[in-house]
Formats: C-alpha cells, sequence, structure tokens
C-alpha cells in the first residue's frame, strides 16, 4: 500500500471464487476511495460484493473524512501517484479534477443503462472539456419534506386559515414556508415549525444557495445567478441574494435551539423524529423518515418554493411574474465515480463503476437506508414497487414526483461548478457564519464576499474562469 493509506483504515473485500469470471479480472486489486461511510460508501461496498463475484478482482475501500478528500485526491493525481483506480467525489470538483481523469469508455456511453440516466446528470454533471469524465451514482437536489398528519389535521388546517387565509398546503413561495413554520411553532401540534442546517462546514452554504435560487436565477438572464456570464463579476452581494441571507436567517426563529449548530446531518433527525413539521434537506430525510422515524407513512415531499419576483441582474430590478417561479437548486449534483488517468486498472476500474451505476445494484442502494444514493435514473422515478420495501404509495408518489418535477423543471437551477471552488466557498461561509451569528449585517457579509470572490477570479484567471462558469452554467 502506498505511503499515503498507511495511516488510513482500509476496508478490504475479499475477492470470491466463481466458477466463471466475466470479464476475468483475477489477480486484479482495485483501490477505490470516497468520504466515511455509511454514506456511500456503504453502497461501494455492496457493490464490490456482487463486481468481485462476477469478476473474481478485489476490491478495496479506503474512507477519508469529507473534508480530506478534495486535496488528497488532487495531490495524488497531480503528483501521478496511481494510489487510486476509483474516486468518490462531488460535481464541484469536476473541474479541478477533470485534467486528471480518464474519459468514461464509449461502451459505457450508449445502450439502455445510458439512456436511463436523467438527462440533467447525464448530460450537465457527469462531463466536463466536452468530456464524459465521470459517472453519476446518486442524484442530489434539495427538497422540501413536511408531515401529513400535521398538514391534514382538520383543526390545523382550520385554524391556519383563520390565521393566515389561505389553506394549510405544502408552501409554493418562501412567504408561505415562514407563513406554516411561525404557525407551526407556536402551535401545540409539534415543537418547531422547520429544520435547516446552518453550521459552517455542515453544508451551510447550499441551504443559502437552495433559498437564493428562487430570487437570483432568472429565467430571463440565463447563467446570471452566481457572476455576471458576460464579465465573471461577482453577483452575490445584489438585492436578490440580500433577500436570501434575510429569509435564511429568519428561518433560526423557527428552528430548534441551536440550529446554528445544525449541519444536514442533524436536520434529518429532527424531521424523522418528529420534533418539526418540515425540514430542507436532500431526499435522505425522506427514507429515514418513512424507515426509522416516528412519522412513518407521513412523509411527504415537494419541489422548494419560489417566487413571485425575481431579480434581474442586467436592468437591476425585480422582474415580477403571475405565478410562483420554482427553481429547485440541484445543491450538491449528486456523488459521482471517476477513474484517475494514473490508475494501472483503468479498464477494470471502469469495469467496476458501470457494476456501481447499473440499474440493478444502484436500485437497490436507492431503497436502502444510510446508503447516501439517491434516485437518478429513469427507471428509478418509475418504478414504483421497487419503493413499496420503505414507502406507503401515498409516500412514494410525493417522494418520486417531487424530485422528477424539480428536474424536469424549466427554471431548475444548477449548483456551482468552477476551477477553485473550494476556495469561494471557504470565503463565503466565514462571511455567512457572521451574519447569520448576528455578528455583521447581511449586505456588508454579501459586499465582502463579492470582493473576495472578484478578487480570487482574477488570481485563478479571469477569462479561464469565465469560460468554465458559462460551461457549467450550460452557455456557449
Amino acid at each position: 500500500m502506498k505511503n499515503l493509506m498507511l495511516a488510513t483504515a482500509l476496508v478490504p473485500i475479499a475477492g470470491l471464487a466463481s466458477a466463471a469470471c466475466a470479464p476475468d479480472y483475477s489477480g486484479v486489486t482495485l483501490t477505490v476511495s470516497t468520504q466515511n461511510g455509511p454514506f456511500i460508501a456503504s453502497a461501494l461496498k455492496t457493490a464490490a460484493d456482487s463486481w468481485q463475484e462476477k469478476t473474481c478482482g478485489t476490491v478495496e475501500i479506503v474512507e477519508f473524512p469529507f473534508s480530506e478528500l478534495y486535496p488528497k485526491f488532487l495531490t495524488a493525481m497531480s503528483q501521478q501517484t496511481g494510489d487510486f483506480d476509483v474516486i468518490g467525489f462531488i460535481p464541484a470538483w469536476a473541474p479541478d479534477f477533470a485534467p486528471f481523469l480518464s474519459t468514461m469508455p464509449a461502451e459505457m456511453q450508449q445502450g439502455p443503462a445510458w439512456e436511463d440516466i436523467h438527462p440533467v446528470y447525464r448530460e450537465r454533471l457527469m462531463s466536463w472539456g466536452g468530456e464524459v469524465k465521470s459517472a453519476t451514482m446518486d442524484g442530489d437536489m434539495h427538497m422540501l419534506n413536511y408531515r401529513a398528519d400535521l398538514f391534514e389535521d382538520e383543526g390545523n388546517k382550520a385554524a391556519f386559515k383563520e390565521q393566515y387565509g389561505y389553506d394549510l398546503a405544502a408552501p409554493v413561495t418562501w412567504d408561505q414556508y415562514y407563513d406554516i413554520a411561525q404557525f407551526f411553532t407556536a402551535s401545540d401540534a409539534v415543537d418547531f415549525g422547520t429544520a435547516e442546517a446552518y453550521r459552517r462546514g455542515g453544508q451551510q452554504f447550499w441551504y443559502f444557495f437552495s433559498h437564493a435560487a428562487s430570487y437570483t436565477n432568472n429565467p430571463n438572464t440565463p447563467g446570471a445567478m452566481f457572476f455576471d456570464p458576460e464579465t465573471m463579476d461577482a453577483q452575490i452581494n445584489n438585492p436578490g441574494w440580500l433577500k436570501a441571507l434575510e429569509d435564511y436567517k429568519r428561518g433560526l426563529e423557527f428552528n430548534p435551539p441551536g440550529a446554528l449548530n445544525n449541519g444536514s446531518g442533524d436536520v434529518r433527525p429532527l424531521y424523522s423524529g418528529g420534533t418539526v413539521a418540515m425540514n430542507i434537506d436532500w431526499a435522505d430525510s425522506g427514507v429515514l423518515g418513512a424507515t426509522e422515524g416516528a412519522i412513518a407513512g407521513n412523509v411527504r415531499t415537494a419541489v422548494l418554493p419560489g417566487a413571485t419576483e425575481i431579480w434581474n441582474s442586467e436592468t437591476e430590478s425585480w422582474d415580477s411574474f403571475d405565478s410562483p417561479v420554482a427553481s429547485p437548486f440541484l445543491a450538491f449534483g449528486g456523488w459521482q465515480l471517476a477513474v484517475p488517468g494514473d490508475s494501472r486498472n483503468s479498464e477494470a476500474a471502469w469495469s467496476y463503476v458501470a457494476e456501481v451505476t447499473s440499474p440493478e445494484v444502484s436500485g437497490q442502494a436507492i431503497v436502502t437506508a444510510n446508503t447516501g444514493v439517491n434516485p437518478y435514473r429513469l427507471s428509478h422515478y418509475e418504478n414504483l414497487d421497487n419503493w413499496s420495501a420503505i414507502f406507503t404509495p401515498a409516500e412514494a408518489k410525493s417522494y418520486l414526483t417531487a424530485q422528477r418535477a424539480s428536474l424536469d423543471a424549466d427554471n431548475v437551477a444548477l449548483d456551482l461548478r468552477l476551477p477553485g471552488f473550494f476556495s469561494y466557498t471557504e470565503v463565503l461561509e466565514i462571511e455567512l457564519s457572521k451574519a447569520i451569528a448576528g455578528q455583521v449585517e447581511p449586505q456588508e457579509a454579501l459586499d465582502a464576499i463579492a470582493a473576495e470572490w472578484n478578487k480570487l477570479t482574477d488570481e485563478f484567471g479571469r477569462d479561464n474562469q469565465l469560460a468554465a462558469y458559462r460551461a457549467a452554467m450550460g452557455l456557449d
């Protein structure tokens, strides 16, 4: 084992003998690395079992804390150490990793399994520089989760309508979301209205982005959510982002105490355990609520709230829309698997990736608790029978319909993918944490972020960053 691995706990999975190995990778040992389990790592281990049985190869899973993945992978690949045969990483790192990754074999880019991947993942998140550099193994976006027992209770419905003048239902605007959060926080039906992640390093900035998408991802100005797509000037301090930050901070009123210390992993049990009426999270909350929580049978899922007014960065004014515009945010985007170019076992590595992401193996991963794998194939959304093991029919319909509607939304908001992503988000979280803790005013924090983002853009090379940003946003 290479020096990089000496201090790292290995989780070996012994090869399983088979009468016929097809393809035959006897004697091949793959080093596969991702974050500490169980999320994602457990799915890779399960797929390793089936791949080993078929091919007679061996897989060793190497796990690191999430915060260590980016530097370890980038260092190893840039120095051509050959330490990793397969890496599990996030789409935001693709611009930095792409020069060191091999291209997916042509035979994997065709056929039923290829066409079964939802186009948003297949065409947007798996490619960089015109080449397919990774394979989606998990579909991720932020969703709104809520409790059917609370929302369908006749007493709650009557009291809510009397107080707010409209029917209690899944919110379609952020104003409605805060009305509902306020109502349930003040009621005796549940302890608190909602739960979101606010902790620095706990997926904080993705939650902030989910709010911002509704006010800044204007269909009239494609690609202008984070940066000006013509100049690469930061947009994060405009009035749309300010509205989002004020909303995000306001939510603390309706979260349980200590919310500033909560990451996404803390938000899930608050919902599944029945402490809150709603939460915002990836699809993991739905599975956890249906399988391990106190709200089984009452899990409901909806597209993130939208807005009727969205900031136009070109006219520097608010555009008004007749009905709420949904701008579901593909937060994180879902774990990707890739084969570094310096892998000595590239063919076997891509074979293993194909096993992990196959309709059969992934179809079981999405209905297994704590795998961290969420739907990304069309068959995942369409095969309702597969979900009967964990969901009631009503839960499954709500869960899958909301995810598919988010992906298919006309104004779906893509996550930031940019060289130096780590540097941009580090600056962001430092100032964002100050603002939500009340140490600085929201506009002051956003102005500081914008100034630092513009400096980083100049340091990385404005023309290069602009080209990368336009590519990530789907512009020419």
